[in-house]
């Protein structure tokens, strides 16, 4: 159990370093070719979009494959490899060189992603259906702890390059790029190394993706004619894509807005300690109140926060917003999961949770374009977040309509 929760202490340094932080820092700086703020916005989102799009193009056939064969492991370290060796090679991007920096970009994501989602489905190798859980939130931890503490080095050396020898901020960042590289690739290993597959097969036979997409089309027909469901899966699409964008964007929001890059750097490392403990927090929430009454509160929360960034102009006033957003992103994600474990069959949870897991990959699109967009019709990076809001309010509202069983209901 822990060699496969150690996955997530070794990617969630990429996720934090590179996803949200230093790729936006480098675009706005270091890689930039005299480009207003607005047009960085707009590169920066149709490259999330894009790798975003090409993570849903193979998430069914990978789906397929390993389904058929049981053989996640070569395929997950394939990916790892993708994104650990572009993630290396960003370090290398010279200079006003913002096309190749975005490729990199964008295959280190989908290789991030990819392998992402073969982690999540390795769940049911290590643990019995009674302890999924315990594991998951283990896993979770981890990745909140791990990718904290990488970047807590990435920050200090931000702060102080030339205490470690190096020439400026840029070559700090350069720097991170390899360290978050080689902290990926060396905390992988346990997972490759000890994580046994359950009935593991032989190598994917010929028919795995066309048996993949026949059970593809009984589970869509399957949802198809569960409204309830159908309610449900469009909420969680928009909530959460306006969470991820959030996690995406704010670095170059806050640098758009004049503040350093050791003030928003620092501001998400904070988001990232307090993320933790208020994870656990907001599951005792949802089991005393309900998770959709949790879910509408943190919602809740997410709307003020993007209401108040739009008047943002200090480093104060991003903190205390990075303190905000901490207490609520990890019980979003969290109750989602286990609301929505509460509205499907239960003889049918492993096909609908991947649905649900390939939902979620899908749901990084619409808001990243959706603010890049925003912010470049409109000349102002406070219009593009303000466009965010969209996500939260239409999501909370189809929320409102999604029936609970009474018997799954928190007492």
């Amino acid at each position: 159990m822990l060699a496969w929760a150690l996955y997530d202490w070794a990617n969630s340094a990429f996720a934090l370093a590179v996803l949200t932080a230093f790729v936006p820092v480098m675009l706005a700086g270091f890689w930039n070719d005299g480009a207003p703020s607005t047009v960085t916005t707009f590169r920066l989102g149709i490259a999330n979009g894009i790798a975003s799009v090409l993570v849903v193009l193979l998430a069914p056939l990978l789906g397929a494959m390993t389904d058929q064969a049981r053989r996640r492991k070569p395929w997950l370290a394939l990916f790892t490899v993708l994104g650990i060796v572009a993630t290396g090679l960003l370090a290398g991007v010279g200079a006003g060189n913002w096309q190749m920096a975005l490729v990199l970009f964008a295959l280190a994501s989908v290789g991030f992603f990819a392998a992402n989602s073969l982690y999540d489905a390795m769940l049911i190798d290590v643990a019995e259906p009674e302890a999924f859980d315990q594991v998951s939130a283990v896993g979770y931890g981890l990745g909140y702890l791990g990718g904290a503490l990488l970047f807590t080095v990435s920050v200090v050396l931000l702060a102080s390059p030339a205490s470690f020898g190096l020439a400026s901020q840029s070559g700090a960042i350069q720097l991170t790029f390899v360290l978050v590289g080689v902290w990926w690739a060396v905390f992988s290993l346990p997972l490759l190394w000890w994580v046994k597959e359950r009935d593991a097969g032989t190598p994917v036979a010929a028919g795995a993706f066309g048996a993949g997409l026949r059970q593809l089309r009984v589970t869509v027909r399957a949802l198809a004619a569960d409204r309830n469901l159908l309610w449900f899966l469009a909420a969680y699409w928009l909530y959460i894509d306006g969470v991820y964008t959030i996690i995406k964007m704010a670095v170059d929001y806050g640098l758009s807005q004049g503040l350093s890059a050791t003030d928003v750097t620092g501001a998400i490392l904070l988001t990232n300690f307090i993320g933790f403990p208020a994870a656990i927090g907001f599951g005792a929430l949802g089991q005393r109140i309900g998770a959709r009454q949790a879910i509408y509160l943190a919602l809740g929360v997410y709307i003020v926060a993007t209401l108040l960034a739009v008047f943002l102009t200090t480093a104060v006033e991003f903190y205390a917003l990075a303190a905000t957003i901490g207490l609520v992103q990890g019980g979003v994600q969290s109750l989602s999961r286990s609301l929505y474990a509460r509205l499907i069959p239960p003889e049918r949870s492993g096909e609908y949770f991947g649905f649900y897991n390939m939902l979620g990959k899908f749901s990084s699109i619409l808001g990243p374009v959706l603010a890049g967009t925003a912010a470049l019709i409109s000349g102002s990076q406070r219009v593009g977040i303000l466009s965010i809001l969209i996500l939260f309010i239409a999501g909370l509202w189809l929320l409102t309509r999604v029936r609970i069983p009474a018997a799954r209901a928190v007492p």
